[in-house]
């Protein structure tokens, strides 16, 4: 079970998208963006390391090394 301070956030998410019924969708989508942001500058990152494409490769269980040039190319 998650501790009170996520349950305070999520009454306060609650009443901030009723409050606003379109502008709330802004802030999550640049969340999610920044959450699928985050997880390419680390894949990024990761595949110049000595070893990191092959992680890569075992991360995501690739086998078809073509399908991803730019990132295993």
């Amino acid at each position: 079970m998650r501790d009170k301070s996520h349950a305070d956030f999520e009454e306060r998410w609650v009443k901030f998208v009723k409050r606003h019924p379109t502008e709330w969708q802004k802030h999550h989508a640049a969340f999610i963006n920044g959450q699928f942001q985050m997880a390419w500058d680390f894949i990024e990152r990761l595949s110049k390391q000595p070893g990191g494409k092959e992680k890569i490769r075992e991360i995501y269980g690739i086998t078809n090394m073509k399908a991803y040039p730019k990132l295993l190319g």
